[in-house]
């Protein structure tokens, strides 16, 4: 939108120095450039500056679902329990329950499954279908670890959307068009990502993508493989680990003692061996409170969630008491053989003989054999993808990158329809569930990951389309009255061309003016100093690349418009 406006009268807070709690680059930028501001942990303020760059994202948003056929609405936070209670996400911890003065209980919403579903009741008929409702929601989550700014809160507006279809067919018809928009999206912000497989987590369902923008402050991970295609999270994703090198096989576990060994690399080293030829037994408490052993291979991780999915719900270590009751013996010296309870083995562990613990302290079994030496109760994959594993498609090597979650879109089929009576008429009258999708965005997420990925160090390098100027007019003004006078006609002449500007016309030293325009980090940046009263020209220059021209201040839309369409 074309519009000029003075930063003397627009509120700019800005710090010289980074903030001593930020760490991410999009934290420490975002609260030196004053676009946000604390309130408490994991809730902030999107100020003047800021809240032009989310609204410029958010319309981005808007128009690729309104592309798809979206029609927008808007949902109140606060939502009865009623229905949360109905499709049994009432007890999530992440969830903030309160109850009003009648004692009647509420929730306010983390995400609004619950709520566009009670609202799909009204869809009674196979000729209402399909359809796709998005709204741009407050969300509130009860997020233990706040961090990083904007990238981990604890209030956060999203964009989501619901899809309603007559069946799977439709749902697929209906999540390929989120997902074409969501790549639109992500591409007109400027952003490199990745769509991968990920898991459906608390929203259910029967599969998900996520979108991922890699970047150094990255809390998630993405698994990619560097012969194909294969790009997943790593918290479904799989692969081939390189195979141990075996030491001799033996016919039957043999006993030696280990005294004062306690991690893997010092059982590895007592015994000259590789430690991929080892075990590794993690006792745990199940859901139902019952004691497992899970076992990995010894230099893998167990993955906390693939072990969850294993299990059937949440776990816990099991306490040093526990592990001593069941196994005689301490942790460090624990081992599937002999032992009668659950054993959980990684897939890893298949085939082979390893090193395993001999559940009496001080001492290892060698030559530890799956099936022949104890019967696992399943096999499954349990660990944590490496880097250098071979890809289980084509058996390239994959790498590993720290990424952003942007987005997520998740095939929710009928598991928030059916608890919530969401049903329609088919063609001969058959009463049928409303099979859903769910499409997530967070727009100061993906802003946030907009400045991990377009920074330098001297501030931010926003792309055209999110900067919240198109063209900073620095007026150096202690130069005279005139330098007012010209900054002023320069921004006239560029708004009338369709330019958004914002003139610094605040009595601050040149030094600072320009570090603050280096800071907001808006595509271009036109100087009118005391040379422009002397030769009626002004420094054009791009945040982008630094490139810089003289052009007369008459003529500063043309130069703009000449170097605009280069700019990313």
């Amino acid at each position: 939108m074309a519009e000029t406006i003075r930063a003397s009268q627009l509120y700019l807070p800005t710090l010289r120095e980074d903030p001593a709690e930020a760490e991410a680059v999009s934290h420490r930028l975002l609260l030196r450039a004053g676009m946000i501001r604390r309130v408490g942990a994991g809730l902030y303020t999107l100020m003047p500056l800021g809240w032009r760059v989310y609204r410029k994202i958010e319309q981005i948003i808007r128009e690729e679902m309104d592309a798809i056929g979206g029609q927008e609405m808007l949902m109140p936070l606060l939502t009865p329990a009623e229905l949360w209670q109905k499709t049994g996400r009432y007890e999530l911890p992440e969830l903030f329950r309160l109850r009003d003065r009648s004692e009647r209980p509420y929730v306010l919403a983390l995400t609004h499954e619950e709520t566009v579903t009670h609202h799909a009741t009204e869809l009674r008929s196979y000729r209402q279908l399909p359809q796709i409702w998005y709204h741009f929601g407050l969300k509130e989550r009860d997020e233990p670890r706040p961090r990083a700014g904007l990238l981990r809160v604890r209030e956060f507006i999203m964009k989501d959307s619901y899809s309603f279809d007559r069946d799977e067919g439709g749902l697929a018809t209906s999540y390929e068009a989120h997902a074409g928009a969501y790549r639109r999206i992500f591409d007109r912000c400027g952003l490199d990502f990745y769509e991968v497989q990920s898991d459906v987590g608390l929203m259910g369902g029967s599969g998900a993508h996520e979108y991922m923008a890699p970047c150094d402050a990255g809390e998630n991970h993405v698994v990619l493989c560097t012969g194909c295609d294969y790009a997943a999270s790593v918290d479904v994703a799989e692969s081939v680990p390189t195979p141990p090198d075996f030491p001799e096989p033996r016919g039957a576990p043999e006993e030696i003692e280990t005294p004062g060994v306690e991690t893997i690399d010092a059982l590895a080293k007592m015994l000259a061996i590789d430690p991929r030829a080892t075990s590794k037994a993690m006792p745990v408490v199940g859901p139902d409170g019952t004691l497992v052993l899970g076992l990995v291979r010894g230099d893998h991780r167990l993955h906390e969630l693939k072990m969850q999915k294993t299990l059937g719900g949440e776990f816990r270590p099991a306490h040093a008491d526990e592990i001593r009751e069941a196994f005689g013996a301490e942790g460090g010296s624990l081992g599937p053989v002999g032992v009668d309870l659950e054993v959980v083995v990684d897939e890893a562990l298949r085939r082979g003989q390893f090193v395993a613990g001999a559940n009496r302290t001080g001492y290892h079994l060698l030559g530890v054999e799956a099936m022949r030496d104890y019967a696992p109760s399943q096999f499954s994959d349990l660990r944590e993808v490496e880097p250098g594993d071979a890809c289980i498609r084509c058996g390239a090597t994959l790498r590993v990158e720290p990424a952003i979650e942007v987005g997520n879109i998740f095939k929710l089929g009928t598991r928030y329809s059916e608890p919530l009576d969401a049903t329609y008429l088919d063609e001969d009258g058959t009463e049928r569930p409303i099979v859903m999708g769910s499409y997530g965005i967070g727009p100061a997420r993906t802003m946030a990951a907009i400045i991990e990925q377009w920074h330098d160090h001297d501030g931010i390098v926003w792309p055209r389309v999110a900067a919240p100027f198109d063209v900073h007019v620095v007026s150096l003004s202690a130069a005279g009255a005139q330098i007012g006078e010209i900054s002023d006609d320069v921004a006239g002449t560029l708004e009338s061309a369709g330019y958004s500007v914002l003139i610094d016309d605040r009595d601050l030293r040149p030094g600072e003016k320009f570090a603050d325009a280096d800071l907001f980090g808006c595509p271009v940046r036109i100087t009118v100093g005391k040379r422009s009263i002397e030769d009626g020209a002004v420094d054009v220059r791009s945040r982008f690349n630094g490139e810089e021209e003289r052009a007369p201040a008459s003529s500063a839309a043309e130069a703009l418009d000449a170097r605009w369409g280069s700019l990313p």
